[in-house]
């Protein structure tokens, strides 16, 4: 693995080569004096600047509309669909996006988390968009397609200056009849690069193609329902949303916190006991806090008892869901709900109390067990936490390409 001073130096030398060669290749110049990029990246960026503006922010994007129907149609569906758990262990676990795009080099499917996946979105990194050359300039799908082989793009070898904080590491999907159906990408930021993340993107284009040759695969799953609507919904690890019969909830921060306190305490609180939960030894009025619960009954509709203050009506809360699959010692669910802090920004001695005791169990129960996909999804989610990177070292075994990841992550750990 290339040590993060190296990684950062390549970047800053590549920058330096983007600056003086897309200029030049822009105005037809001769080649100006220096390192040069490698000659295919050299010959993509003289293409690519024919239909592409360097200084464009996000890929363009096709009809939305007609993204699912291509990707239920598509013959990758059902083989993608038959290595989708290693897909997303990679890629959501450990801190990368993937991406299966048509021939045409545009985005069927993509799965990732939720930090990357928004990283993603914001150059529109997502189903829709097309990533092929004349729409997005030099970029490893691009090249994928255009060449049939894999290929890998790092920093500012892309043409587009929004995509230099990445890496990509790509490969063509084969037909049997040796047509190219689409690529297969794992993307992350550039400081992640590792030559594992293309040796993992190998190994899964390969099974996907035995699966088109053999057509031995999962069918695809049936789509799921549709999620009920009713009832009263609370969101607060990492983002916050309070929804209500299928309407969001129009809450200031202090009602949002008192909202949370009140899911996890079903019991309730006096007015004395929520006051010190929420302002701690801060000089606060009666009035304040009962405006404060007002307002919250009302976005209730009522639901809101009022001497002891307690909900009435059943809630669906993340936090206490993670909690309960914590103590039923399941924690692969209580993973698959804990999405962050508890309400991260918010200071009530309740709040904090709280988050605290529920980051200690959820970290005690992942250090406690031995699978490498609770280490890595929990550690995409404290990159600061040296013990939790550590571990995933331990259990993940000899020549997992993972093991890059978390190895990664340790390294970045350590600097801070």
């Amino acid at each position: 693995m290339a040590a993060p001073v190296e990684l950062s130096r390549r970047r800053t030398e590549l920058e330096h080569t983007w600056s003086r060669w897309v200029p030049a290749l822009k105005e037809a110049a001769r080649s100006p004096a220096g390192p040069s990029p490698r000659p295919e990246v050299t010959a993509s960026w003289a293409r690519s600047l024919n239909t592409v503006d360097p200084r464009r922010d996000s890929a363009p994007v096709t009809d939305g509309g007609t993204v699912h129907p291509r990707w239920s149609a598509s013959p990758l569906r059902g083989p993608v669909t038959a290595v989708s758990h290693e897909l997303h262990s990679i890629a959501e676990d450990a801190g990368f996006i993937a991406a299966v795009t048509d021939e045409t080099g545009t985005i069927l499917w993509t799965c990732g988390g939720r930090v990357m996946r928004r990283q993603a979105e914001r150059v529109n990194f997502a189903p829709g968009g097309r990533w092929n050359e004349q729409a997005m300039g030099t970029n490893a799908l691009a090249l994928a397609l255009r060449t049939g082989r894999p290929s890998t793009v790092f920093s500012a070898e892309h043409l587009v200056a929004a995509l230099h904080g990445w890496v990509c590491y790509c490969a063509p999907i084969h037909a049997p009849d040796g047509r190219v159906l689409g690529v297969l990408d794992l993307s992350s930021t550039w400081d992640r690069s590792h030559p594992l993340a293309m040796s993992a993107v190998r190994t899964l284009v390969s099974s996907i193609e035995s699966a088109l040759r053999t057509g031995q695969h999962t069918a695809p799953a049936p789509p799921s329902p549709e999620p009920r609507r009713d009832g009263l919904r609370l969101t607060c690890l990492g983002d916050a949303e309070a929804v209500c019969d299928g309407r969001p909830l129009r809450l200031r921060p202090r009602q949002l916190e008192i909202l949370t306190l009140l899911a996890l305490e079903p019991r309730g609180f006096s007015p004395e006991g929520l006051r010190d939960a929420l302002y701690g030894e801060q000089p606060v009025t009666a009035s304040t806090l009962k405006a404060e619960v007002s307002h919250l009954r009302r976005a209730l509709g009522g639901c809101l008892t009022t001497r002891t203050w307690a909900l009435t009506r059943a809630v669906d809360c993340d936090a206490v869901a993670v909690l309960r699959a914590l103590d039923a010692g399941d924690t692969d669910g209580a993973l698959h709900r804990y999405q962050g802090p508890l309400l991260p920004r918010s200071e009530a001695p309740g709040v904090v109390a709280r988050r605290e005791h529920l980051q200690v169990a959820m970290r005690s129960a992942v250090l406690a067990g031995g699978s490498p996909e609770h280490a890595l999804r929990y550690g995409e989610l404290v990159p600061h936490d040296i013990e939790i990177h550590e571990h995933a070292l331990r259990v993940l075994a000899l020549g997992d390409p993972r093991r890059a990841v978390a190895a990664a992550r340790l390294s970045t750990a350590l600097r801070y």
